[in-house]
């Protein structure tokens, strides 16, 4: 992926589920030196945390560290750098992340869109909610894979747990209409 905002690559990137319900968290990688940037993988989990198995030998700060973490087994499996110019201008550059959703956490997180603000160098200013609900009283009712920017702007949203995609478009809000009384 490539951002307006800075030269360099992002991924989210999924790790270990074999770790523990809460650790390690999935993680937001900015590739600012292809070819000697390192993030760790299998030796290190979102930029603090030693393999048990893997980690002898290497410390984490060896490694490049993440630019975000985005929560514990929430599956970061699509993001999108905002390139249209539908939604506000403070969405441009942004980057919209797909959560999948954990499957393995007794309290489940993610089944959501996050939108990951950055500032003028890259680095991520917020990472905020975006949108919400497919994921109530700890159950899945969709689960967001990957989106799209169109053309005009809008955001397609693929959700793989109902075989569907949504449509999300922005129009200003209206104002309420002016009632004068006459007299």
């Amino acid at each position: 992926m490539r951002s307006s905002a800075a030269s360099s690559s992002t991924a989210a990137t999924c790790r270990s589920s074999r770790a523990a319900e809460d650790i390690p968290q999935d993680k937001l990688n900015r590739l600012a030196n292809p070819g000697k940037d390192n993030f760790g993988f299998p030796y290190c989990h979102q930029g603090d945390i030693p393999d048990q198995e893997f980690g002898w030998g290497h410390s984490c700060d060896e490694f490049t560290k993440p630019v975000a973490l985005l929560g514990p087994h929430s599956a970061p499996l699509g993001m999108r750098f905002y390139t249209g110019r539908m939604f506000p201008s403070e969405y441009r550059g942004a980057i919209f992340i797909a959560r999948h959703g954990s499957w393995n956490k007794t309290k489940k997180i993610g089944g959501d869109i996050v939108v990951a603000t950055l500032n003028k160098d890259g680095t991520v200013k917020s990472v905020k909610p975006f949108i919400t609900g497919f994921l109530e009283n700890n159950n899945y009712l969709g689960r967001p894979a990957d989106l799209e920017v169109m053309k005009d702007g809008s955001l397609l949203i693929s959700d793989d747990y109902n075989g569907a995609v949504y449509r999300v478009s922005y129009a200003p809000q209206r104002s309420s209409p002016q009632i004068s009384e006459r007299h």
